[in-house]
């Protein structure tokens, strides 16, 4: 195991994401294909018929229109059984009333957790941590997060972080902290003196100094 954790580094923000073909719940799925022209989301879970998990994926299910309407896919994973997922899936929707009808990876043989750097030893050799992957139309990982076994994840969060990312790709802006849809954005610094000069002038920004100026989208 720790051999294998060796062969692949743990991919980086601006890194191509590895590409990979995968047994689903939705059937066979080459993720170069899956991404193609959308934005992916992408989550391990520890394993299935599990607390925390169930709650987490119910929840990226609840929220299936929101990642629609951004043009964003869902696909979880988890080194468990296409047979486990499958009936995991049923038992939540018998439940529940919640169909988590996204693809689901079953990854016995670790081998998209090792691409993706969801093993971590030192939490767990058989179970991949709670990571979520952010993915952009060109293949490319915008961002990564990572939670422990035992810490589920925040909802509002990661939907606040797409939202982030398409606006800051669309419009060339920085988002401050706490940043969320419908508030100012940061305007980029100067990179002359007379873009600094022309900065001061501009009466339309919140500045609190040249180098730090917020401004509406609309």
């Amino acid at each position: 195991m720790e051999d294998a954790l060796k062969v692949n580094p743990m991919p980086r923000i601006g890194d191509k994401a590895p590409d990979f073909t995968a047994v689903t719940t939705k059937g066979t799925l080459k993720f170069s294909e899956f991404n193609k022209d959308s934005w992916v989301v992408m989550f391990s879970h520890p394993a299935d018929f599990t607390p925390v998990c169930t709650t987490e994926l119910t929840a990226f299910a609840k929220e299936k229109e929101f990642f629609q309407k951004h043009n964003a896919k869902l696909i979880g994973l988890s080194i468990d059984s296409i047979h486990s997922h499958l009936a995991w899936v049923n038992n939540v929707r018998e439940k529940t009333g919640i169909y988590m009808d996204f693809p689901i990876i079953a990854d016995l043989d670790m081998k998209v957790a090792n691409l993706y750097g969801m093993l971590h030893p030192g939490e767990s050799s058989t179970a991949a941590v709670r990571a979520v992957f952010f993915i952009d139309p060109q293949g490319v990982i915008r961002l990564v997060l990572y939670y422990p076994l035992n810490v589920g994840r925040n909802m509002e969060e990661i939907k606040r972080i797409l939202l982030a990312l398409q606006t800051a790709d669309k419009y060339k802006y920085a988002m401050p902290v706490n940043w969320k849809e419908g508030d100012m954005v940061i305007v980029p610094p100067p990179k002359t003196l007379e873009e600094m000069d022309e900065r001061i002038a501009n009466a339309s920004y919140e500045k609190v100094d040249f180098y730090l100026a917020k401004t509406n989208l609309n």
